[in-house]
Parts: C-alpha cells; sequence; structure tokens
C-alpha cells in the first residue's frame, strides 16, 4: 500500500513494520547473497516488509523508500530508539568498564534503544555502549564536511553506509542525514531532489558528475567515496574534474544546500 503511488502491481499489502537488528545488513536486488546490493541497512533502522520467508525478507527501507531483500534473521520487532551512534563506529561492551570484553560494533548512524545508564554506559540490546558513543534522537551535527570526514579512509563498496565501506551517495546520505536534512539513496535522486545550481563553490556544496556525487571540503577540494582510489579521499576538484572528463562523465553542476 504504501508503495502504490511508486510501484505497479496487481495488488498491494500492508507492509509489517520491522527495525534492523543486526550491526548492518546489505539490502540486495534478489533473495540470495551473492546479489547485487543497492544500499545497506543499519541497526536499528526501519524497514517495512512486504513479503517475509524463512531466509530473505522483502520491503522497503523506511529512511529512503530503498526497495530489496534483507535476511530475515536481521530484522525484527520494530523499536523506539533513544539514541543514535555519533562516532565513526561504537563499540559494544559486555560490561560497563572500557577493559571488559568486547562484543561488537555499531556504524555511524545506527539507531538504539537505551534501557538504563550503568555509570558512562548505556544498556543497550546486545551490550553496553559508552555515553560518548551516542546522542540523543533529535540531536544534529551542524556541519555536514565534519561528518563526511568520520568516513576518510572507508574502502569504497557499492551499496555501503558505514566506515566498513561506503559509496559516493551513502557518504553524502549519511553526512546530510546527520545534520537533519533527509537525501534520497541514489547520486541521480540526489541531484534532482537537493540543493540549488550554483556557480562557484564553497565548503558544504555538492559536486555533481554522472552517476557520482561529493562534497565540497572548501572551494577547492572535494571530498568523495570513489571507484578510481576505492576509498574515501579529499583530493582537489580540478583533478577530479579532468579525471572525469577524461572517462566520458563531465561535471554536471554544483548545488548549495
Amino acid at each position: 500500500m504504501a508503495l502504490a503511488g511508486d510501484y505497479a502491481a496487481a495488488s498491494y499489502a500492508k507492509p509489517a513494520r520491522l527495525s534492523c537488528v543486526a550491526a548492518r545488513t546489505m539490502v540486495r536486488a534478489a533473495p540470495r547473497c551473492d546479489a547485487g546490493a543497492g544500499s545497506e541497512l543499519l541497526r536499528g533502522e526501519p524497514f517495512l516488509a512486504m513479503e517475509i520467508g524463512s531466509e530473505w525478507a522483502w520491503g522497503y527501507c523506511g529512511a529512503d523508500r530503498y526497495v530489496g531483500y534483507v535476511p530475515a534473521a536481521t530484522v525484527g520487532p520494530a523499536i523506539a530508539p533513544t539514541h543514535r551512534v555519533c562516532a565513526a563506529s561504537a563499540l559494544l561492551f559486555g560490561t560497563p568498564d572500557v577493559r571488559s570484553a568486547h562484543l561488537g560494533e555499531l556504524p555511524f548512524g545506527a539507531l538504539v534503544s537505551s534501557h538504563g545508564r550503568d555509570g558512562a554506559f548505556h544498556r543497550v540490546d546486545g551490550g553496553l555502549v559508552h555515553d560518548r558513543h551516542l546522542a540523543p534522537i533529535g540531536t544534529t551535527l551542524a556541519d555536514p564536511v565534519d561528518t563526511a570526514k568520520l568516513f576518510l579512509g572507508s574502502p569504497y563498496l557499492w551499496g555501503g553506509r558505514t566506515r566498513w565501506g561506503i559509496d559516493c551517495s551513502g557518504l553524502v546520505q549519511m553526512a546530510l542525514g546527520a545534520a537533519g536534512m533527509a537525501a534520497p539513496r541514489d547520486s541521480d535522486m540526489q541531484f534532482d531532489a537537493l540543493g540549488q545550481p550554483v556557480g562557484e563553490p564553497r565548503r558544504g556544496d555538492l559536486a555533481f558528475f554522472p552517476g557520482h556525487v561529493g562534497i565540497m571540503v572548501d572551494g577547492e577540494n572535494l571530498l568523495h567515496a570513489n571507484a578510481y582510489w576505492m576509498a574515501t579521499v579529499i583530493e582537489p576538484l580540478s583533478t577530479v574534474i579532468e579525471r572525469s572528463a577524461g572517462d566520458g562523465r563531465p561535471l554536471t553542476a554544483f548545488k548549495r544546500l
């Protein structure tokens, strides 16, 4: 029913609202582990399931309506999050002690429900997270560029949205989302939905190329996740323009939010 305006079908079902219970899981084009992934669902983010089987669930991500398959074991009952991970990654500890067992990690942007404090730690499903790695829901990070810098050095991964792998539009989506600005998932959709064209770029402007997007650190340097370096880097905009033009992908526009 929720996708009736976006997808044609003979009938529509009311989706079941779930939340991601894994630290992260790829959203795939088909119900196979080797299928291409177009996006990534993070812990606590909503997933609206329209079909749930023993191994796979099909539906769409609540934040951006991205449609695909996720392993059924990675989604569960919807949560009411109280906090969001605000560090590049947050460690899960076994006890409220930084010397205790390390049980896992949660990515930047993951959503959790605090079940109470134990000293400097919040009790969440699966362990304890230090208060410095969490921000209350509704808290925003003012500068998307500073947020994007948290991902510097992260490997390039098509569909990725975390420091363990991220793509160009995922980087922009995560940086803007932390500032309270919702962004579509893909770069072409971001071009259509975000900002106004400008002539000369400045810090925080988006630079668009065919199939690619980055965020300006200043008037001369671009921060972007890219397949050329297979990493998230800052490099001179002039270098990116020259390289992209050589690949037949000239600069499309700068857009200011």
